[in-house]
């Protein structure tokens, strides 16, 4: 379940921040560079990122 501040995006649209995204239906994580698209989740549901990249690309705005 998503978190208060979390970044919940959907299949397709492109990456926000850079990091560990992970299917709010549970699996495996992927990595996602800043600006490229989430790629189709196996369990139909959006993406959530959980890790953060450690640089300006996955800091908060």
């Amino acid at each position: 379940m998503p978190t208060k501040k979390s970044t919940v995006q959907s299949p397709g649209e492109p990456a926000k921040k850079s990091g560990q995204y992970a299917p709010v239906k549970g699996g495996d994580e992927v990595t996602v560079p800043k600006g490229h698209r989430l790629p189709p989740n196996p369990k139909r549901g959006d993406w959530e990122l959980v890790d953060p990249t450690k640089n300006k690309s996955g800091l908060e705005d």
